[in-house]
């Protein structure tokens, strides 16, 4: 076993995440989520420098040549081996394969966008591991290193355990969470919450730890593993040949396959035309990309559906929220007024262009993630102009 031998002293910000650790209540037997990269590599190691019995945990999802599931092994194992702490390779492939390929397939086949990585952590990730946890461990509790804060129920909270953003703002994952329930958000630990990303890898770094340096995949697992997403979809959907549209049937273009455009793109759509054109709706009936120009591709509602509440209780009332209608995107103001507890309308303050079917829009109020659900299809309605 090698021994971790530290440098120099813990940052501020690191011992106040260890202090935090060692408070935490209930039992400190925990499994950690590692995936070989920095973020889960550190997780580790706090969760051990704060007196904690870790157990490494790694999910075995594809075959073959990616990142996320060859080296990635390596290093987890390596990590652990550091450590001292014992590792376990989970044999999720069948499931992962059902839940998030065959997903993802029917979703883009169907005309819509899906989301794995919400679906991912719901399905996959979290409830799963903590189920293979507690019967195999004997593990209540698991630990991840998403950049997302926790606050455990309480009466201030009506009992809810709440879901922050992540202090760094430029790594926050709260977006991938929301639809987590209760359950297991009672049950997680995020160490690096409190944390930015370069603070990760300078402790990383203090620490000795080999992925201290490691390069970060700047895809989702399944295009790093094909080489990149349209070579997945490549793998999965034959070519179909079809139009690309103007709203009123005009072609102006064609494509060999709905799947490879996204709503709001502009760029790569291979057509000549006098303005710029957006995509705008993906016409899986049909096999028809259709586009217009800017001025008719805003959009100022949409409705929202499968709704998971997780700081709050259903709003029985409309509200004023922010909304992140894709990770990347800045929350924009919405009046959000409910249909049912799991449905709900969204009117934009102003016009949208990349409201897209099948992605989440996750609704906050400040730092609080207050819920989310996936927008449905053919619900937008067009900005009235004067």
């Amino acid at each position: 076993m090698t021994t971790l031998l530290p440098t120099a002293s813990a940052t501020p910000a690191v011992a106040a995440v260890l202090e935090r650790l060692r408070l935490w209540p209930g039992e400190h037997h925990i499994a950690v989520g590692l995936s070989g990269g920095v973020d889960s590599s550190l997780t580790a190691a706090l969760l051990q420098a704060a007196g904690w019995q870790v157990e490494g945990l790694t999910l075995w999802l594809m075959s073959g040549k990616g990142a996320c599931c060859a080296e990635g092994l390596v290093d987890a194992a390596a990590l652990c081996e550091s450590l001292g702490v014992p590792h376990h390779v989970v044999d999720f492939r069948e499931h992962f394969q059902a839940q998030i390929v065959d997903f993802l397939v029917q979703g883009y086949q169907a005309g819509v966008t899906p989301l794995p990585c919400s679906r991912c952590n719901r399905e996959v990730k979290f409830g799963p591991m903590l189920a293979w946890a507690e019967k195999e461990l004997g593990c209540m509790q698991l630990a991840t290193g998403h950049y997302a804060r926790l606050r455990p129920a309480a009466a201030a909270t009506a009992g809810r355990t709440q879901l922050l953003r992540g202090l760094d703002s430029h790594k926050d994952q709260s977006y991938f969470l929301y639809d987590l329930p209760q359950q297991v958000l009672a049950r997680l630990v995020f160490p690096l919450g409190e944390l930015n990303k370069t603070q990760t890898r300078q402790e990383a770094g203090r620490l000795g730890l080999r992925t201290a340096t490691k390069a970060e995949s700047q895809d989702l697992c399944l295009a790093d593993h094909h080489g990149s997403m349209k070579a997945f979809l490549d793998a999965y959907l034959p070519p179909r040949q079809g139009q690309i549209v103007l709203a009123d049937g005009t072609v102006v273009g064609s494509h060999d396959g709905i799947e490879h455009f996204t709503i709001g793109q502009r760029k790569g759509l291979g057509v000549a035309w006098s303005e710029p054109l957006h995509v705008v709706k993906l016409d899986g009936a049909m096999n028809q990309v259709v586009v217009a120009p800017r001025r008719e591709a805003g959009r100022i509602a949409c409705q929202v559906a499968a709704i998971n509440w997780v700081s709050i209780a259903p709003p029985q009332a409309a509200l004023q929220v922010e909304v992140q209608v894709r990770y990347r995107s800045a929350p924009e103001l919405a009046l959000l007024t409910p249909i049912s507890d799991s449905i709900c309308q969204l009117q934009f303050l102003e016009e949208q262009f990349s409201i897209t079917p099948g992605q989440a829009a996750v609704f906050y109020a400040g730092e609080l993630l207050l819920g989310g659900g996936l927008i449905q299809r053919e619900t937008a309605i067009q900005l009235e102009t004067d």
